[in-house]
């Protein structure tokens, strides 16, 4: 009788188990929501990457730097998408543009989805821009210098949207088209989205829906949308995860993912288990000037006493293990589609540094965070500036604290490491040109104390010129002009190998102007 009984108890705790599991446990809250309309509950293929906490993923609360805009993106969809050779078609399946280049129209697919299952209309994208201008957003892509530029915005029918700029430029189009589209019914009773944290709103027409976030553990997991409108996800469950070490979880099959130093190259090439893929120089390190700040900056040949000073191969030697290519003194990238190779260029020559300096001594403070490779670039720059006569002192920081204060301008030197550069060539006129308002990046925007009228007319002509080829060549002027002055000194940028298996996965691509596979969302999309 006591044996059955206890055969009846144990049947009966391991029901309640399996019922537990069956329906969760607990109330969904912010940091864990689980069953959501639309998410494939039963996963195949799952892919886990090294995690962190990069924000709430919401299109004003991530942080500013990739890892937090890409995992935004993975929730909410743009009228259109950055592919391998450009700009393509996304929730927009077709667009034109007037004559004088003031208005833009969209036709938009039919029948896409929210991830609560209401249908998208043009009324979404009309709300989505008029919220963005009262609201701006993380990633601001609706003011030039620091104004706004649509004069309005006009639902033509169910599917379609006109919107009026109020003067041509070349950037428009890219503008408009990767604004985050978001749901009206959702966000239109919501005053304070910056706060707004609630995991159960983050309704987007993605091909990804948000089931897990852990601020404290730096930890995402995202499921695929069952009714996803567009390419059919191919990764079903897409998990970033704490690791200590990633190669050595990559290595235990804790991730699915890595980017390797070049040194570290050997153990995977030459073996079938392994994909190896290079980045283009997307991704760099600069050092930034604050002439206002510490007005000695302000005589060029400091600032090229500098560079001379600057040995850039040791530092891609010893710091980058070799992964790396110099950065053009004129910004624009080495893989940037309008690069100049023509530009000025500064070898490493004390001897050049100390007659720029007049052999007067100069002492500066240099902002890094307190990451291992800034603290030893800072440590080869210090020894180099020292023999030239210029005494670096380095005060380090977390990331988000230097961040922080290079965007408060709280800064003497400042070495910042950041992706983007293979943007729209635009983005010369975002680092060097004085009109421009900040945004939230600390990576961009205004040199304190720096003003050059004809850089400043360069970056607005080459705004304004939509003619291809008269653009081009307005750029490669001033990419010539920037190197001349080095208002900002671009130190190297990195190359990227990335190794995965591909027995696993291999869906992995880069985007025309950016160097990490995993920001893309088209890496994890059927193509």
């Amino acid at each position: 009788m006591k044996e059955s009984v206890v055969k009846i108890v144990l049947l009966l705790f391991i029901l309640a188990t399996v019922i537990l599991h069956m329906t969760g446990c607990g109330s969904k809250t912010a940091q864990d929501a689980v069953g959501r309309k639309g998410v494939q509950e039963a996963s195949n293929l799952v892919i886990r990457l090294e995690g962190g906490d990069w924000g709430f993923p919401s299109p004003f609360a991530h942080y500013s730097r990739g890892p937090g805009a890409s995992k935004m993106r993975l929730i909410y969809d743009s009228l259109l998408e950055k592919g391998e050779d450009g700009l393509i078609p996304w929730l927009a399946k077709s667009w034109s543009v007037s004559t004088d280049g003031k208005e833009y129209t969209f036709v938009l697919n039919s029948g896409v989805k929210w991830h609560d299952g209401k249908i998208l209309t043009a009324e979404d994208v009309k709300f989505s821009f008029e919220y963005f201008l009262e609201h701006p957003p993380v990633s601001n892509t609706l003011l030039i210098d620091g104004k706004p530029f649509i004069e309005m915005i006009e639902v033509l029918n169910e599917n379609q949207v006109k919107i009026v700029v109020n003067e041509p430029n070349a950037t428009v189009l890219d503008r408009l088209g990767i604004v985050r589209i978001i749901p009206k019914h959702i966000w239109e009773s919501i005053d304070d989205p910056k706060k707004m944290m609630d995991i159960d709103k983050l309704v987007g027409c993605g091909p990804y829906v948000l089931t897990h976030y852990s601020q404290e553990q730096g930890a995402y997991r995202f499921q695929a949308f069952q009714d996803y409108w567009g390419p059919k996800p191919l990764v079903d469950t897409l998990e970033f995860v704490p690791v200590s070490d990633p190669i050595l979880a990559f290595e235990k099959g804790e991730i699915d993912l890595i980017n390797v130093p070049q040194d570290l190259m050997e153990r995977y090439l030459n073996h079938s288990e392994y994909k190896i893929l290079k980045s283009p120089a997307f991704w760099g390190y600069k050092l930034l000037f604050n002439m206002q700040k510490k007005p000695e900056l302000a005589d060029v040949n400091v600032r090229k006493a500098i560079a001379h000073a600057t040995n850039i191969d040791e530092l891609i030697e010893k710091v980058a293990r070799g992964a790396a290519v110099p950065a053009s003194p004129g910004y624009l990238p080495i893989d940037h589609i309008w690069y100049n190779p023509d530009v000025s260029t500064y070898e490493f020559d004390i001897e050049k540094a100390k007659e720029l300096l007049n052999n007067k001594t100069l002492n500066l403070t240099l902002l890094i965070a307190d990451a291992q490779e800034e603290a030893r670039i800072a440590e080869l720059m210090k020894i180099n500036l020292a023999k030239a006569g210029i005494n670096l002192k380095v005060q380090s920081a977390d990331m988000k604290t230097r961040d922080s204060m290079v965007k408060e301008l709280n800064y003497e030197l400042a070495l910042i490491g950041h992706g983007g550069w293979g943007q729209d060539a635009d983005i010369l006129r975002e680092n060097y040109g004085t009109s421009v308002a900040r945004d939230n990046s600390p990576a961009s925007n205004i040199i304190p104390g720096y003003s050059n009228p004809k850089i400043n007319d360069l970056c607005q002509r080459q705004l304004r010129e939509l003619d291809v080829e008269r653009r081009k060549t307005i750029i490669m002027e001033l990419q010539k002009l920037i190197s001349d002055e080095i208002p900002i000194l671009p130190l190297y940028n990195t190359v990227e190998y990335t190794v995965y298996r591909p027995e696993k996965y291999d869906g992995w691509v880069h985007v025309f102007d950016h160097h990490e596979v995993t920001h893309n969302k088209i890496s994890y999309l059927e193509r």
